[in-house]
């Protein structure tokens, strides 16, 4: 179980943070060539700090960099278990900064303290750990070719690798990128989103720390227009990895085609079902899955299980438990961790949400500055509650009746990228999981699968790839034929 300080503690360390205010470029903090921005606290609006941001001339420094320290090999040729090594010792130092790096992360995203502390810093310490101890584990393959051949297969780093996060899981989403990529032996430059920059650039520098040489990591702060399109369209970057809206994912796919044809792989929205079936067995464990999936991370999560599609035979029972359940979960400040939910990321955003806030609402339904308490609506179909990715605490709830009503409405939309079953019958909840196109399914239960499982989305969710897992690896990787002839040259040539 976690163990929490008090809010008292948690703001004497954010007083006490020496916060980074700069691109980190080939080793050092480096003053961008863009202009500052202010780095805001979405809880209460003040300035956290001003940053440095990067412009195209340090896209171009940065990724030269990358390529030398790729060329240079110091990395990209080291020995397997070295590179472990070195990645080991950062989960070592972030180990040892989990309190600072969880108070910067609540304070940059506005997300609650309690996440930071019992989900963030360790599954992010996890993910790099994980993929740090495949590295001298994975072996390549040779093909059957005969007596008169060896056939390899080998897996090679990509080379210059751009990753542009999302800023709603900024340590979580880069430690996926950055895991694989560099236990593979990549250069890796890092665009965080412009909302929250501050971990990024303090995982770089305890990167360098750790040892990883001059040019491997990299973090470029600023917009999508200075940055993400410049790396985006940059004909020295080898591949992009993009977690985030599926607009913007698709103008990286443009970016490709106007370039160099680079590698890109997208993990993009989601509008998933948690899908209750007539059948579903302890209502209550059902009802706690489905507050949880729904408002966590205050709903601003791509996997969140934003509608709730319910038989009408348990729906009443169902609902009166999770309206008793939502009651414990409590809004306000961050940086307390009695709170479950805390502030949306930013104006903008809170805007956005706060317009899908409309008619009688179950539970909830306003809006107080940057914060969203839980809300639930009984919607229609066709409402657009039940369509858009509304990235906020908001739940829809889908009346229907029949398991094949509700797997009809389950995949009634553009998205593809994770969904819950609950039911009591194995063969339903085996069909129901094959039938419903999503990248994960859970069966009685919402989750993501865990680091050893692939993560990625159907339709318009995902393109390219997967995150976590071995898979993962896959991405950040080209594949190689070598071909040995083993023929005896005395026997003559055969060729032709």
């Amino acid at each position: 179980m976690t163990e929490f300080l008090t809010r008292a503690e948690y703001a004497a360390i954010a007083a006490e943070i020496d916060l980074p205010a700069a691109p980190y470029i080939d080793g050092k903090f480096r003053k961008g060539s863009g202009p500052m921005m202010d780095t805001l606290n979405p809880a209460t609006g003040e300035v956290l700090t001003s940053i440095s941001t990067a412009g195209a001339d340090d896209v171009d420094f940065a990724v030269a960099k990358a390529r030398e320290a790729f060329e240079r090999g110091d990395w990209s040729r080291l020995h397997p278990s070295e590179r472990k090594d070195v990645l080991i010792r950062l989960c070592k130092l972030i180990t040892r900064r989990r309190n600072e790096l969880a108070v910067m992360e609540c304070l940059d995203s506005g997300k609650p303290i309690r996440d930071c502390v019992s989900i963030d810093i360790p599954e992010t310490i996890d993910t790099i750990k994980w993929h740090a101890e495949l590295i001298d584990k994975l072996y390549d393959q040779t093909a059957p070719a005969g007596d008169d051949a060896v056939a390899m297969i080998v897996r090679e780093p990509i080379g210059v690798v751009g990753a542009v996060l999302p800023w709603n899981f900024p340590l979580m989403m880069m430690a996926w990128k950055i895991g694989p990529a560099l236990a593979a032996g990549n250069s890796v430059i890092v665009k965080p989103a412009e909302q929250t920059t501050l971990t990024a650039l303090r995982i770089a520098e305890l990167a360098s720390m750790a040892g990883l040489p001059a040019g491997v990591l990299q973090v470029l702060p600023g917009d999508g227009p200075s940055v993400g399109e410049p790396l985006g369209l940059h004909r020295a970057v080898d591949m992009v990895s993009f977690t985030g809206s599926t607009e913007t994912g698709k103008r990286f796919l443009r970016y490709s085609a106007d370039s160099n044809m680079k590698k890109i792989t997208l993990e993009c929205g989601g509008k998933n079902p948690a899908v209750v079936l007539a059948d579903a067995e302890n209502l209550d464990h059902v009802a706690a899955h489905v507050v949880n999936a729904a408002f966590w991370n205050m709903g601003e999560n791509c996997s969140a299980a934003s509608r709730l599609i319910v038989h009408k035979d348990v729906k009443e029972p169902l609902m009166e438990r999770i309206v008793a359940r939502i009651r414990d979960w409590k809004t306000g400040d961050p940086l307390d961790p009695a709170n479950h939910l805390g502030a949306l990321i930013d104006a903008k955003h809170c805007s956005k949400v706060a317009a899908y806030l409309k008619g009688e609402a179950i539970v909830g339904g306003t809006a107080e500055g940057a914060f969203v308490p839980p809300t639930v609506y009984e919607v229609k179909v066709d409402d657009a509650r039940a369509q858009d990715e509304i990235f906020g605490p908001i739940l829809s709830v889908i009346e229907v009746a029949s398991t094949e009503e509700a797997i009809r409405l389950a995949n009634d939309t553009s998205y593809g990228l994770a969904a819950s079953v609950f039911t009591a019958n194995a063969r339903t909840a085996i069909r129901a999981a094959r039938e419903i196109r999503a990248g994960t399914v859970t069966v009685n239960c919402y989750g993501e699968g865990d680091i050893s499982t692939p993560f990625g989305g159907y339709k318009q969710s995902g393109f390219g790839g997967r995150d976590n897992s071995i898979h993962a690896h896959d991405q950040f990787t080209e594949l190689k034929t070598i071909w040995i002839d083993l023929s005896d040259p005395a026997e003559g040539d055969n060729v032709g």
